[in-house]
């Protein structure tokens, strides 16, 4: 018999399908303490929490028996998920089922601003009668500009047309190919989404490189009659920049569902006649509540059970141990993934993969998976695995073209990886020496030599004396070292290409300093371990 624990509120249909299934007790037992779960955890398979409840280090280390954990809804900040790894528990989310949901209160938000529905029902209950004060706008013929085209995104675009609005679609890593047949303007510079639109939605995880995204300088561009609604994460948008741009009349309103820390600290937007704000209410209805319990339920009980696993965020490598080389070239192929997602801009419209010489007779599937993990990774506020990687690949219409040539060329094997947006063509080989030498040999054409580990800055500059020195000086400055260095050039086009490996990340001004010397044309800092 296997026990789950239903820690926080669950829909009851969640509730009736584990008690359904033959070997299966769930068990409800919700509002309890860090104290009290740690106490019990270990009387359990499986638990099911939503928001309320943390799976933390102390809570995974009691819990001995612990096969599985499912988040009733997306956001998994509530879980130690490195530790569950450790201890091989499975941890899983529910993402599809409250798409519609938030797309509908996006739309209910927009519809609210645009129509002054709020301030106008608190002055009528206050005994007032002013039409004219409320004066709204239509929906209709106006333009909507979608910043992420996932799910959520989507299924916004979807709404907003039956309303007839023009939509304008911005995606920094790949547009859904749906997007064109939907008649979507979409474009390539963020700029124009914020210069052009009437409405904003924002539909994109909070990561390192969106936090603060729109700000002061962004809200300037926007319209006086704009106004820009976040469903999606707090923090994406700046509170301070946002009040004061409510507060100035730079733009017509907004509306937020979602903050940086929850319940908010900052409550002046109460003051604020032309912004709403609501508790994180965008999976807060019955239909998504039900979903997401029902799809919880069904995924734990089938993990557990040593059925199917889906939706896993930490899920480890499936089916026959990988040969040496195949494993080797699998975490070569991840961290080029990973520069190649920070060096290259614009919505993904190719992507291929190519394997030559020893390494195109081994069974490479692994090897392309561990690619696109690291391609997606950065784009997504979730783990991306061997589990979900190819369902959010297909989600954005991205597909790998992987062709293989034995026939070797100055290298025993190489991995290759070329990714075309509108706006560059980006192309890393690499290959591996000594067995686990992990090597990048080549980017863009420029022949180089580097380790990918650590942090790597790579700088497109033009090919002059002296950059070297001057690159260390500033690193040197800034209290960063250097560990290992690339250089790569092409004398007939005056360019090249420095890639440097350092023992941190580098400061905002570093990086600053760096990228604003004149001879740096572009410059990137990747992340790999």
């Amino acid at each position: 018999m296997y026990k789950i624990l239903i820690a926080d509120k669950l829909a009851q249909e969640g509730v009736d399908l584990l008690e359904s299934i033959d070997g299966v007790q769930p068990v409800v037992r919700t509002g309890m303490s860090e104290d009290e779960l740690v106490a019990v955890i270990a009387e359990y398979d499986g638990i099911i929490i939503r928001s309320a409840t943390t799976v933390n280090k102390r809570v995974i280390e009691a819990a001995a028996n612990l096969k599985g954990i499912a988040r009733a809804g997306v956001g998994v900040d509530n879980i130690d998920i490195p530790e569950a790894t450790k201890r091989g528990i499975i941890v899983m989310n529910t993402p599809g089922g409250n798409t519609l949901s938030a797309a509908e209160h996006t739309m209910a938000l927009m519809l609210s601003l645009s129509r002054n529905v709020v301030p106008a029902c608190n002055s009528l209950k206050g005994g007032a009668w002013d039409r004219k004060k409320y004066m709204g706008n239509q929906l209709n013929n106006k333009t909507l500009g979608v910043i992420g085209m996932g799910r959520i995104g989507m299924a916004v675009v979807k709404m907003a047309l039956g309303f007839g609005m023009k939509i304008l679609g911005y995606d920094a890593f790949a547009v859904p190919k749906e997007a064109e047949k939907l008649g979507i303007e979409v474009v390539s510079d963020l700029n124009e989404i914020y210069k052009r639109s009437d409405f904003i939605s924002l539909h994109i995880p909070r990561t390192e490189q969106t936090v603060d995204m729109i700000g002061e300088e962004q809200f300037k561009m926007m319209k006086p009659t704009a106004r820009i609604v976040n469903c999606a994460r707090g923090g994406i948008i700046n509170e301070d920049a946002m009040y004061d741009a409510l507060q100035a009349g730079t733009i017509a309103g907004g509306a937020l569902d979602v903050f940086p820390k929850e319940p908010p600290e900052n409550t002046r937007f109460s003051d604020v006649a032309n912004c709403l704000v609501t508790p994180h209410l965008g999976a807060s209805t019955e239909e998504a509540q039900v979903e997401v319990a029902v799809e919880a339920a069904r995924i734990l009980a089938d993990a557990i059970s040593g059925g199917a696993v889906k939706n896993a965020l930490n899920a480890p490598g499936a089916g026959e141990p990988a040969s040496p080389i195949v494993t080797a070239y699998s975490e070569l192929a991840k961290r080029i993934g990973t520069i190649m997602s920070t060096i290259t801009v614009g919505p993904v419209k190719s992507v291929e993969v190519q394997y030559r010489g020893a390494i195109a007779a081994a069974s490479v599937g692994a090897i392309t998976t561990a690619f696109t993990i690291g391609l997606l990774q950065r784009h997504f506020d979730v783990p991306v695995n061997i589990v979900n990687v190819a369902m959010l690949a297909k989600e954005r219409g991205i597909s790998i073209d992987e062709t293989t040539n034995t026939d070797s060329q100055d290298m025993l094997s190489t991995f290759t990886a070329k990714v075309v947006t509108d706006k560059v063509t980006r192309t890393i080989r690499g290959t591996i020496f000594g067995g686990d030498l992990m090597r990048i040999i080549e980017i863009d054409g420029f022949e180089i030599e580097i380790t990918p580990e650590g942090t790597v800055v790579i700088i497109y500059n033009d090919d002059k004396p002296g950059v070297i020195g001057v690159v260390g000086t500033a690193c040197g400055k800034h209290g960063v070292n250097i560990n290992t260095m690339g250089v790569g050039h092409k004398a007939e086009e005056g360019k090249a290409l420095l890639a440097v490996s350092l023992d941190k990340v580098p400061g905002e001004e570093a990086v600053k300093e760096i990228g604003g010397l004149e001879f740096v044309n572009e410059i990137y800092v990747c992340q790999l371990d």
